[in-house]
């Protein structure tokens, strides 16, 4: 899940909720959506790959 920030960049966050927290977990953070889209698609080829 992406949003932007009030700085104008923009967050991946997990779907799931962290146990710990109970909010999403912050998967990094891009000046540019599509950088931000591109580690998405990095992190769930991943996530299939074990």
């Amino acid at each position: 899940m992406i949003r932007k920030l009030k700085s104008g960049e923009y967050r991946l966050y997990s779907r799931k909720k962290d146990a710990k927290t109970g909010k999403p977990r912050n998967l990094g953070t891009f000046k540019t959506r599509e950088q931000a889209v591109q580690h998405e698609r990095e992190v769930q080829f991943f996530k299939r790959r074990g």
